[in-house]
Protein backbone atom coordinates (compact mmCIF):
# COMPACT_ATOMS: atom_id res chain seq x y z
CA UNK A 1 0.00 0.00 0.00
CA UNK A 2 1.71 3.24 -1.29
CA UNK A 3 1.12 6.05 0.98
CA UNK A 4 2.05 9.44 -1.15
CA UNK A 5 3.02 12.76 0.37
CA UNK A 6 0.74 15.68 0.19
CA UNK A 7 2.86 17.74 -2.36
CA UNK A 8 3.63 14.47 -4.64
CA UNK A 9 0.68 14.31 -6.93
CA UNK A 10 0.43 15.96 -10.27
CA UNK A 11 -3.49 15.33 -11.43
CA UNK A 12 -4.91 19.28 -10.66
CA UNK A 13 -7.87 17.92 -8.51
CA UNK A 14 -5.04 16.17 -6.19
CA UNK A 15 -2.22 18.71 -5.83
CA UNK A 16 -4.93 21.01 -5.14
CA UNK A 17 -6.60 19.20 -2.83
CA UNK A 18 -3.10 18.20 -0.33
CA UNK A 19 -1.08 21.48 -0.28
CA UNK A 20 -2.69 23.63 1.75
CA UNK A 21 -5.34 26.00 1.77
CA UNK A 22 -4.76 29.06 -0.11
CA UNK A 23 -4.97 32.03 2.35
CA UNK A 24 -7.56 34.92 1.53
CA UNK A 25 -7.42 38.38 1.00
CA UNK A 26 -7.67 40.94 3.89
CA UNK A 27 -11.57 41.16 5.06
CA UNK A 28 -12.69 38.34 2.24
CA UNK A 29 -16.28 37.68 2.39
CA UNK A 30 -17.84 33.94 2.19
CA UNK A 31 -21.91 34.11 1.38
CA UNK A 32 -23.37 30.96 3.46
CA UNK A 33 -27.18 30.60 1.58
CA UNK A 34 -28.66 29.53 5.00
CA UNK A 35 -30.38 29.82 7.87
CA UNK A 36 -29.93 28.17 11.27
CA UNK A 37 -33.67 26.63 11.72
CA UNK A 38 -33.11 24.78 8.02
CA UNK A 39 -31.06 21.63 7.35
CA UNK A 40 -27.91 22.43 6.33
CA UNK A 41 -27.51 20.86 2.46
CA UNK A 42 -26.84 22.82 -0.46
CA UNK A 43 -29.58 23.86 -3.07
CA UNK A 44 -28.98 21.11 -5.62
CA UNK A 45 -26.98 18.49 -5.19
CA UNK A 46 -24.07 17.45 -7.62
CA UNK A 47 -25.14 16.55 -11.16
CA UNK A 48 -23.41 13.04 -10.64
CA UNK A 49 -22.27 11.30 -7.59
CA UNK A 50 -18.05 12.01 -7.30
CA UNK A 51 -15.86 9.30 -7.37
CA UNK A 52 -13.11 8.84 -4.52
CA UNK A 53 -10.01 10.32 -5.62
CA UNK A 54 -7.80 8.22 -2.84
CA UNK A 55 -8.49 5.35 -0.81
CA UNK A 56 -8.27 7.09 2.55
CA UNK A 57 -7.07 10.93 3.42
CA UNK A 58 -5.89 11.82 6.74
CA UNK A 59 -6.58 15.59 7.75
CA UNK A 60 -5.68 17.99 10.56
CA UNK A 61 -7.63 20.72 12.11
CA UNK A 62 -6.44 23.93 14.21
CA UNK A 63 -7.56 24.38 17.77
CA UNK A 64 -9.51 28.39 17.76
CA UNK A 65 -9.99 30.79 20.33
CA UNK A 66 -13.35 32.67 20.21
CA UNK A 67 -14.97 35.11 21.46
CA UNK A 68 -11.73 37.26 21.98
CA UNK A 69 -13.16 38.87 24.93
CA UNK A 70 -15.87 40.63 23.40
CA UNK A 71 -16.35 39.41 20.34
CA UNK A 72 -18.54 37.13 21.57
CA UNK A 73 -19.97 34.36 19.00
CA UNK A 74 -18.69 36.38 15.89
CA UNK A 75 -14.73 36.40 16.24
CA UNK A 76 -12.66 33.72 16.64
CA UNK A 77 -8.76 32.49 15.55
CA UNK A 78 -6.83 29.32 14.67
CA UNK A 79 -3.83 28.57 16.77
CA UNK A 80 -1.19 26.33 15.82
CA UNK A 81 0.37 23.36 17.84
CA UNK A 82 -3.06 22.23 19.27
CA UNK A 83 -5.68 20.42 17.02
CA UNK A 84 -7.66 16.97 15.70
CA UNK A 85 -6.55 14.34 13.47
CA UNK A 86 -9.12 12.52 11.31
CA UNK A 87 -8.48 9.36 9.25
CA UNK A 88 -10.94 8.36 6.51
CA UNK A 89 -10.90 5.34 4.82
CA UNK A 90 -13.35 3.51 2.03
CA UNK A 91 -14.73 0.72 3.86
CA UNK A 92 -16.19 -2.05 2.10
CA UNK A 93 -17.71 -3.30 4.60
CA UNK A 94 -19.74 -0.19 5.45
CA UNK A 95 -23.20 0.10 3.62
CA UNK A 96 -23.26 2.43 1.04
CA UNK A 97 -23.49 6.25 1.78
CA UNK A 98 -22.88 5.89 5.47
CA UNK A 99 -20.11 6.38 7.81
CA UNK A 100 -19.21 4.59 10.92
CA UNK A 101 -16.45 6.16 13.80
CA UNK A 102 -14.16 2.92 13.68
CA UNK A 103 -12.24 4.07 16.65
CA UNK A 104 -11.36 7.03 18.96
CA UNK A 105 -7.55 7.38 20.52
CA UNK A 106 -5.84 10.56 21.85
CA UNK A 107 -3.65 12.73 23.93
CA UNK A 108 -6.58 12.92 27.15
CA UNK A 109 -7.86 9.16 27.94
CA UNK A 110 -10.81 11.16 29.95
CA UNK A 111 -11.69 12.77 26.76
CA UNK A 112 -11.69 9.63 24.43
CA UNK A 113 -13.74 7.73 26.97
CA UNK A 114 -16.28 10.06 26.67
CA UNK A 115 -17.15 10.34 22.83
CA UNK A 116 -19.35 8.42 21.59
CA UNK A 117 -18.71 6.31 18.20
CA UNK A 118 -22.35 6.44 17.09
CA UNK A 119 -21.61 8.65 13.72
CA UNK A 120 -25.19 10.48 14.90
CA UNK A 121 -23.48 11.80 18.66
CA UNK A 122 -19.89 12.06 17.29
CA UNK A 123 -18.45 15.41 16.36
CA UNK A 124 -16.29 14.29 13.42
CA UNK A 125 -19.33 11.87 12.18
CA UNK A 126 -22.30 14.35 12.36
CA UNK A 127 -20.20 16.61 10.06
CA UNK A 128 -18.70 14.18 7.93
CA UNK A 129 -22.11 12.92 7.13
CA UNK A 130 -23.11 16.50 6.32
CA UNK A 131 -20.56 16.41 3.91
CA UNK A 132 -21.24 13.62 2.03
CA UNK A 133 -25.01 14.74 2.01
CA UNK A 134 -23.66 17.55 0.10
CA UNK A 135 -21.80 15.51 -2.42
CA UNK A 136 -23.95 13.18 -3.07
CA UNK A 137 -22.32 10.17 -2.36
CA UNK A 138 -24.64 7.39 -1.94
CA UNK A 139 -22.26 4.06 -3.41
CA UNK A 140 -19.34 4.04 -0.95
CA UNK A 141 -19.26 3.58 2.85
CA UNK A 142 -16.90 5.30 5.05
CA UNK A 143 -14.53 4.63 8.12
CA UNK A 144 -13.12 7.28 10.32
CA UNK A 145 -11.29 7.43 12.81
CA UNK A 146 -10.45 10.32 15.65
CA UNK A 147 -7.52 11.66 17.51
CA UNK A 148 -8.75 13.97 19.61
CA UNK A 149 -5.42 16.61 20.44
CA UNK A 150 -7.85 18.54 22.27
CA UNK A 151 -9.29 17.93 26.31
CA UNK A 152 -12.78 18.02 25.81
CA UNK A 153 -15.16 21.11 27.59
CA UNK A 154 -11.66 23.20 27.19
CA UNK A 155 -12.72 26.10 25.64
CA UNK A 156 -10.31 25.63 22.40
CA UNK A 157 -12.47 24.89 19.90
CA UNK A 158 -12.68 20.53 20.28
CA UNK A 159 -15.64 19.99 19.16
CA UNK A 160 -15.47 22.41 16.02
CA UNK A 161 -11.87 20.52 15.13
CA UNK A 162 -13.14 17.52 15.06
CA UNK A 163 -15.90 18.50 12.90
CA UNK A 164 -13.52 21.09 10.66
CA UNK A 165 -11.12 17.76 10.13
CA UNK A 166 -13.39 15.31 9.20
CA UNK A 167 -14.96 17.62 6.33
CA UNK A 168 -11.93 18.32 4.52
CA UNK A 169 -11.21 14.92 4.95
CA UNK A 170 -14.68 13.60 3.01
CA UNK A 171 -14.16 16.60 0.48
CA UNK A 172 -10.81 15.84 -0.18
CA UNK A 173 -11.36 11.62 -0.62
CA UNK A 174 -13.97 12.94 -3.31
CA UNK A 175 -12.29 15.75 -5.26
CA UNK A 176 -12.45 18.93 -3.36
CA UNK A 177 -16.35 19.66 -4.46
CA UNK A 178 -17.13 21.30 -1.67
CA UNK A 179 -16.38 25.09 -1.38
CA UNK A 180 -15.10 26.83 2.19
CA UNK A 181 -18.56 28.01 2.88
CA UNK A 182 -20.09 24.20 2.73
CA UNK A 183 -17.53 23.39 4.65
CA UNK A 184 -18.63 25.85 7.31
CA UNK A 185 -21.78 24.71 6.55
CA UNK A 186 -21.14 21.02 7.40
CA UNK A 187 -19.04 21.95 10.74
CA UNK A 188 -22.28 23.84 12.24
CA UNK A 189 -24.51 20.57 12.09
CA UNK A 190 -22.45 19.49 14.31
CA UNK A 191 -21.77 22.33 16.35
CA UNK A 192 -25.52 23.07 16.78
CA UNK A 193 -26.14 19.79 17.86
CA UNK A 194 -22.89 20.05 20.46
CA UNK A 195 -23.13 23.80 21.84
CA UNK A 196 -25.63 25.59 19.63
CA UNK A 197 -25.46 27.51 16.08
CA UNK A 198 -22.23 29.58 16.52
CA UNK A 199 -19.36 29.70 13.96
CA UNK A 200 -16.72 31.46 15.83
CA UNK A 201 -15.08 27.89 16.58
CA UNK A 202 -15.73 26.28 12.91
CA UNK A 203 -14.97 28.96 10.81
CA UNK A 204 -11.82 29.44 12.12
CA UNK A 205 -10.93 25.98 12.40
CA UNK A 206 -11.48 25.48 8.86
CA UNK A 207 -10.30 29.08 7.50
CA UNK A 208 -7.23 29.72 9.55
CA UNK A 209 -6.31 33.49 11.34
CA UNK A 210 -9.01 35.52 12.13
CA UNK A 211 -12.49 35.39 11.43
CA UNK A 212 -15.21 37.41 11.73
CA UNK A 213 -19.08 36.42 11.31
CA UNK A 214 -20.76 39.71 9.97
CA UNK A 215 -23.79 37.66 9.78
CA UNK A 216 -25.86 34.29 10.71
CA UNK A 217 -29.01 35.07 8.68
CA UNK A 218 -28.03 34.80 6.09
CA UNK A 219 -24.24 33.48 7.38
CA UNK A 220 -21.81 35.98 6.14
CA UNK A 221 -17.87 35.38 7.03
CA UNK A 222 -14.91 37.63 6.70
CA UNK A 223 -11.67 36.17 6.50
CA UNK A 224 -9.51 39.12 8.75
CA UNK A 225 -5.41 39.05 7.83
CA UNK A 226 -3.42 40.10 10.38
CA UNK A 227 -0.21 40.78 9.43
CA UNK A 228 2.49 38.38 8.58
CA UNK A 229 5.27 40.64 9.39
CA UNK A 230 3.82 40.94 13.00
CA UNK A 231 4.58 38.78 15.44
CA UNK A 232 1.72 37.87 17.42
CA UNK A 233 1.47 34.67 19.87
CA UNK A 234 -1.20 33.56 23.01
CA UNK A 235 -0.04 31.99 25.65
CA UNK A 236 -2.76 29.08 26.64
CA UNK A 237 -2.70 27.93 30.34
CA UNK A 238 -5.56 25.15 30.31
CA UNK A 239 -6.59 24.00 33.89
CA UNK A 240 -7.70 20.32 34.95
CA UNK A 241 -11.55 21.27 35.00
CA UNK A 242 -14.31 21.17 32.53
CA UNK A 243 -16.62 23.94 31.36
CA UNK A 244 -19.26 22.51 29.13
CA UNK A 245 -20.41 25.16 26.72
CA UNK A 246 -24.03 24.95 27.47
CA UNK A 247 -23.67 25.28 30.74
CA UNK A 248 -21.23 28.23 30.26
CA UNK A 249 -24.09 29.80 27.92
CA UNK A 250 -26.70 29.49 30.42
CA UNK A 251 -25.32 31.70 32.46
CA UNK A 252 -25.13 34.84 30.46
CA UNK A 253 -27.65 37.12 31.02
CA UNK A 254 -30.48 37.42 28.44
CA UNK A 255 -30.52 41.78 28.73
CA UNK A 256 -27.65 43.67 28.69
CA UNK A 257 -27.63 47.87 29.63
CA UNK A 258 -26.97 50.53 27.00
CA UNK A 259 -23.65 51.55 28.41
CA UNK A 260 -22.52 48.50 28.38
CA UNK A 261 -23.52 47.47 25.00
CA UNK A 262 -21.73 51.02 23.84
CA UNK A 263 -18.50 49.57 25.61
CA UNK A 264 -18.40 46.25 24.45
CA UNK A 265 -19.03 47.55 20.94
CA UNK A 266 -16.30 49.90 21.15
CA UNK A 267 -13.91 47.54 22.30
CA UNK A 268 -14.90 44.98 19.42
CA UNK A 269 -14.61 47.66 16.78
CA UNK A 270 -10.89 48.22 18.28
CA UNK A 271 -10.03 44.47 18.50
CA UNK A 272 -11.04 44.18 14.54
CA UNK A 273 -8.58 47.31 13.42
CA UNK A 274 -5.93 45.87 15.62
CA UNK A 275 -6.29 42.74 14.11
CA UNK A 276 -5.77 44.42 10.74
CA UNK A 277 -3.37 47.01 11.51
CA UNK A 278 -1.29 44.38 13.53
CA UNK A 279 -1.01 46.32 16.78
CA UNK A 280 -0.75 43.52 19.05
CA UNK A 281 -1.12 45.51 22.33
CA UNK A 282 -4.39 46.97 21.28
CA UNK A 283 -5.06 43.62 20.35
CA UNK A 284 -4.40 42.74 24.17
CA UNK A 285 -5.73 45.75 25.62
CA UNK A 286 -9.21 44.76 23.70
CA UNK A 287 -9.40 41.50 24.49
CA UNK A 288 -9.18 42.21 27.81
CA UNK A 289 -11.78 44.53 28.09
CA UNK A 290 -14.95 42.30 27.94
CA UNK A 291 -17.42 43.68 30.22
CA UNK A 292 -20.70 41.47 29.54
CA UNK A 293 -19.40 37.79 28.83
CA UNK A 294 -16.37 37.62 31.26
CA UNK A 295 -17.52 38.97 34.50
CA UNK A 296 -20.43 35.97 34.41
CA UNK A 297 -18.30 33.49 33.29
CA UNK A 298 -14.84 34.04 35.23
CA UNK A 299 -16.56 33.24 38.76
CA UNK A 300 -17.15 29.91 37.43
CA UNK A 301 -13.90 29.24 36.70
CA UNK A 302 -11.96 28.66 40.15
CA UNK A 303 -8.78 31.31 40.08
CA UNK A 304 -9.86 32.84 36.63
CA UNK A 305 -9.70 36.06 38.36
CA UNK A 306 -6.68 35.89 39.65
CA UNK A 307 -4.89 34.11 36.63
CA UNK A 308 -5.71 37.49 34.59
CA UNK A 309 -4.60 39.50 37.23
CA UNK A 310 -1.02 37.45 37.11
CA UNK A 311 -0.62 37.84 33.68
CA UNK A 312 -1.29 41.13 32.84
CA UNK A 313 1.34 41.75 36.00
CA UNK A 314 3.45 39.62 33.71
CA UNK A 315 3.36 41.84 30.76
CA UNK A 316 0.81 40.11 28.84
CA UNK A 317 -0.75 42.78 26.69
CA UNK A 318 -4.55 41.49 27.76
CA UNK A 319 -5.68 38.39 29.08
CA UNK A 320 -9.53 36.84 28.84
CA UNK A 321 -11.64 33.57 28.59
CA UNK A 322 -11.24 31.32 25.67
CA UNK A 323 -14.29 30.59 24.63
CA UNK A 324 -16.69 29.40 27.22
CA UNK A 325 -13.53 28.66 29.26
CA UNK A 326 -11.67 27.28 31.48
CA UNK A 327 -8.69 27.76 29.10
CA UNK A 328 -7.56 31.34 30.10
CA UNK A 329 -5.29 33.56 26.71
CA UNK A 330 -3.03 35.91 27.10
CA UNK A 331 -1.38 38.13 24.27
CA UNK A 332 1.73 38.84 24.01
CA UNK A 333 4.57 39.72 21.46
CA UNK A 334 7.50 37.43 22.37
CA UNK A 335 7.61 33.53 23.39
CA UNK A 336 10.43 34.01 25.92
CA UNK A 337 7.75 36.13 27.62
CA UNK A 338 5.19 33.68 26.88
CA UNK A 339 6.77 31.10 28.45
CA UNK A 340 7.32 33.12 31.52
CA UNK A 341 3.47 34.66 31.77
CA UNK A 342 2.15 30.65 31.30
CA UNK A 343 3.92 29.99 34.49
CA UNK A 344 2.73 32.85 36.18
CA UNK A 345 -0.74 31.77 34.75
CA UNK A 346 -0.15 28.27 36.16
CA UNK A 347 0.86 28.81 39.96
CA UNK A 348 -2.52 31.56 39.57
CA UNK A 349 -4.26 28.60 38.76
CA UNK A 350 -3.03 26.74 41.44
CA UNK A 351 -2.95 28.90 44.25
CA UNK A 352 -6.30 30.83 43.22
CA UNK A 353 -8.69 27.99 41.92
CA UNK A 354 -6.83 24.97 43.21
CA UNK A 355 -6.54 23.56 40.06
CA UNK A 356 -3.69 21.78 38.45
CA UNK A 357 -3.20 23.90 34.84
CA UNK A 358 -0.20 23.27 31.96
CA UNK A 359 0.75 26.57 29.35
CA UNK A 360 1.40 25.94 25.54
CA UNK A 361 2.74 28.90 23.96
CA UNK A 362 1.03 29.15 20.04
CA UNK A 363 1.33 31.17 17.06
CA UNK A 364 -1.79 32.34 15.39
CA UNK A 365 -2.28 29.82 12.03
CA UNK A 366 -3.04 31.20 9.33
CA UNK A 367 -4.20 28.03 7.14
CA UNK A 368 -6.63 26.31 8.95
CA UNK A 369 -7.41 22.72 8.26
CA UNK A 370 -5.71 20.96 5.94
CA UNK A 371 -5.61 17.34 4.10
CA UNK A 372 -1.84 16.04 5.82
CA UNK A 373 -1.37 12.97 3.87
CA UNK A 374 -3.47 11.06 1.08
CA UNK A 375 -3.23 7.29 0.24
CA UNK A 376 -3.99 6.06 -3.69
CA UNK A 377 -4.12 2.08 -2.78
Amino acid sequence: MATMAANTFTSTSRAYLCHQYPSFTRTSTIRCSSHPTKTLVPEKFPAAEPSPVFHSVKSFAPATVANLGPGFDFLGCAVDTLGDTVTLSIDPYIPPGTITVSSVSGDHPSAVSKLSRNPNFNCAGIAAAAAMRMLGVRSVGLSLHLHKGLPLGSGLGSSAASAAAAAVAVNALFGGGLSQSDLVLAGLESEKKVSGYHADNIAPSLMGGFVLIRSYRPLQLMHLEFPVERELLFVLVSPEFEAPTKKMRAALPDLVKREEHVANSSQAAALVAAILQGNVRVLGSALSCDGIVEPKRAPLIPGMVDVKKAAVKGGAFGCTISGSGPTAVAVVDDEDKGKEIGERMVEAFLMGGRLKATAVVARLDRVGARVISCNVD
